[in-house]
């Protein structure tokens, strides 16, 4: 194939550079500046370096180096991102350090190399058994950090620590600690010098911090900040910025070149115990069957000017962090919960998306303006539920223009709704856990919430406004921070077929959203529910920020970005600050591929982080909880089956326990995989997904944050599903067969074909 040397060479300088993060042929040409006729001859040259072997297509058609020049072809280097606690992971390919668009190379278990999560790696490619290619770590080029929590315990009478959120069963030992203040299972933060089996030696530490005492329950919460590197308090520089903003606001006199919409009926929908409100909505009926939608969203860019320090810290931390027991707020509370909050009867700032639909919730006209409002009333989901069970009951106390702007709000919200899942949209919404806590902060009880109607409500209005600000800005060829959601692989939706296939509901194939969508609907309300939608969930991409035009697969959107949030989201007040420039009129600067590349990795990692982050409180919280009722026993559903045992949710209090096949009633199990269940075939003892037992509490392991169950002897298992049946899979989670009585007859019938 005849290409360009000068376009080939152009395209590695740039792919090899340090600047460089895996991108599409088309934001290729973008940052080489290329015009549409030179787009052809650019595929073709890449192609032709992809035979050579001098670039990989990496997952959704990303172009990476295969290693530095000169350097193996069959080594990469990437970012490790760890997953199931470190037994195996991915790399993503040609990044150094901000993270790519997906996770990409597969990693197995027993490859990683002793890396951690963010680790910058060289990995060799081979073929994977499986198709396509996976990997080993054979070295680790730089660590992603050194200083970890973890819990103090004494070995063999050297002081230890055993590390938190890392592979390692070893611990690292510390100094002398003569003269401290320090005991057995107290938390610590420790500098890390080496790893347990680094240079084949044992793993060593300098002590930093004692945390405190396990039995104080604050000392999760600092636990887990100090883990998952969470900021504790703004700097006095960022503050003082907030202040001065402060000063400088006039509520009785806002900026006179801003739409007054001050007049419209304003409503605020929030949780309950919410301190920050990013948005209210308008609604008006206006003749010819038509809808004018005001959604206001609060201009948090006003207050954040562009490259001070209030911005600086903002975007270091990219989203505000949401714990059981305090909120770690992206901007001061002076702005995010005073300033730019649109609190009720104050006046406020805001950006408000005005669209107008028909009828049936088509959009035919959209315009974004720098507005002023007032909020007329605060509601809170809960009681915005009651309302619609019984509006009659709060027309004497609200009045009948509320109570008739709520019931339209309610009935167009139900119409897009409707709309969105016709065209094949899915709907993904794992409950939350959301914890109840006492005054001391320690855990009194938990339930998971409910995405009710009124929820629904303000969430149809939010990705409609996301939706309409997304599509103007693209249309008008800009460059921004797209909130993309990347389809689902191929052999992901396989295996999510069979899964299904497995249990019997009558649905053979789940290639495509509205059979997706048609499987979530069979099981909702059911006991298999929870284990279907987390198979779902497996099976997506993750939603990340970028540039590309990529569109969002569960939404079924072309168009997308986050716009609704800039008080918590960084991705959205980049998004405002790009409608000032286009509203003042300014020349609109093209916005750097490249840079907004590394900045929609930057916040894809900081949200997953504090993702992570509040999921492993709840879960240390619930754990510490727990460990105070050993014993007691609860009613559980089966979440998870593996050959070695399964995973149990406990309904009072949501949260997975494991229960070894060990500790079930005496019989051979197998694994059937179709019907995904344990099988006894001689007492004829039978678990399977979604059946219901009692179960008890035998151990919690605080380090390895792991809860384990036990059956309760003389237990009833739930009801069984009548469309599974039996299969004939022996295989576990890992991909071996564990059923020796199996391996005998495969072993006699073998000794059989040898003597005929």
């Amino acid at each position: 194939m005849e290409i360009s040397q000068d376009l080939a060479d152009r395209v590695m300088r740039l792919v090899v550079s340090a600047e460089y993060r895996p991108s599409k042929p088309k934001q290729i040409a973008a940052i080489l500046n290329l015009g549409p006729d030179d787009y052809r001859e650019l595929r073709r040259t890449i192609k032709q370096l992809v035979l050579e072997g001098r670039l990989i297509y990496a997952s959704n058609h990303l172009v990476i180096s295969t290693g530095a020049i000169g350097g193996p072809l069959d080594r990469i280097r990437g970012v490790f991102r760890m997953a199931a606690g470190g037994q195996f992971g991915f790399v993503r390919p040609g990044d150094s350090g901000d993270g790519a668009v997906s996770e990409d190379l597969f990693i197995p278990p027993g490859q990683t190399g002793g890396a951690f999560e963010g680790d910058l790696v060289e990995v060799k490619v081979r073929p994977s058994r499986r198709g396509g290619s996976e990997g080993s770590v054979c070295r680790i080029i730089e660590r992603s950090r050194r200083q970890f929590t973890g819990t103090f315990t004494p070995v063999n009478g050297r002081p230890a620590v055993y590390l938190d959120g890392t592979p390692h069963d070893a611990p690292v030992f510390i100094g002398d600690i003569q003269g401290l203040p320090i005991e057995k299972d107290d938390k610590v933060f420790v500098e890390v010098v080496t790893f347990p089996g680094e240079n084949g030696k044992g793993g060593e530490a300098v002590l930093l911090e004692r945390l405190g005492s396990t039995n104080n329950p604050g000392i999760d919460t600092l636990t887990i900040m100090r883990q998952f590197g969470l900021p504790d308090e703004f700097p006095e520089a960022v503050i003082a910025e907030a202040r001065q903003r402060a000063d400088e606001f006039d509520e009785d006199n806002p900026p006179a070149d801003r739409l007054d919409l001050t007049g419209h009926l304003t409503l605020t929908i929030d949780p309950y115990d919410a301190r920050d409100f990013d948005d209210a909505i308008s609604l008006v009926r206006e003749d010819q069957g038509r809808w004018r939608l005001w959604v206001h969203i609060a201009d948090v860019g006003y207050f954040i000017h562009p490259g001070g320090q209030l911005d600086q810290e903002a975007r270091q931390r990219a989203t505000s962090v949401y714990l059981p027991d305090r909120v770690i707020p992206m901007v001061p509370e002076i702005i995010s919960n005073h300033l730019a909050s649109l609190q009720p009867e104050k006046v406020r700032l805001a950006k408000s998306v005005e669209i107008e639909m028909t009828d049936d919730g088509t959009v035919i006209h959209t315009e974004v303006h720098n507005s002023v409002i007032r909020s007329d009333m605060r509601l809170h989901y809960q009681l915005v539920d009651q309302f619609l069970e019984s509006p009659d009951k709060y027309r004497e106390k609200w009045g009948d223009a509320i109570c008739d702007m709520l019931g339209d709000m309610h009935a167009l919200a139900m119409t897009i709704r409707k709309r969105r899942f016709k065209r094949g949209a899915i709907s993904m919404d794992m409950p939350e856990v959301k914890l109840q806590l006492d005054r001391s902060g320690k855990v009194k009880g938990a339930y998971r919430t409910e995405n009710t109607e009124s929820h629904q409500l303000i969430e149809e209005f939010m990705l409609a406004a996301n939706q309409a600000v997304a599509t103007w800005l693209d249309d008008a060829g800009l460059n921004f921070l797209h909130r993309i959601h990347p389809p689902p692989e191929r052999r992901k939706l396989r295996q999510l077929s069979h899964f299904v296939r497995d249990l019997r509901l009558g649905i053979d194939s789940v290639e495509s959203r509205f059979e997706i969508q048609h499987v979530l609907d069979r099981v909702a309300g059911t006991p298999l529910e929870d284990a279907v939608n987390f198979a779902v969930l497996k099976s997506m991409n993750k939603a990340v920020y970028g540039p590309q035009t990529d569109g969002h697969y569960a939404l079924d959107m072309q168009h997308y970005c986050h716009f609704t949030s800039p008080i918590r989201r960084y991705p959205d007040l980049t998004v405002h600050r790009l409608i000032d420039r286009l509203r003042d009129g300014e020349k609109t600067p093209d916005e750097s591929v490249g840079a907004l590349l590394k900045l929609g990795h930057h916040c894809s990692d900081m949200e997953r982080n504090a993702a992570q982050a509040e999921r492993e409180l709840t879960e240390l919280k619930l754990l510490h909880y727990l460990k105070k009722h050993v014993g007691d026993t609860m009613t559980a559903v089966i979440s998870r089956v593996f050959a070695d045992g399964f995973l149990a949710r406990c309904i009072k209090l949501p949260v997975d326990g494991y229960v070894s096949v060990d500790q079930l009633p005496s019989d051979q199990y197998r694994f059937e995989r179709r019907g995904q269940m344990l099988v006894g075939f001689k007492a004829h003892h039978r678990y399977r997904l979604g059946d219901q037992l009692t179960v008890k509490i035998s151990r919690v392991d605080l380090i390895q944050r792991e809860l384990f169950l036990e059956p309760v002897k003389n237990h009833s298992v739930g009801k069984s599903n009548p469309n599974a049946r039996s299969g004939k899979s022996a295989t576990n989670h890992r991909g071996k067969s564990t059923h020796k009585a199996k391996r005998k007859k495969d072993r006699r019938q073998k000794g059989k074909r040898k003597r005929r």
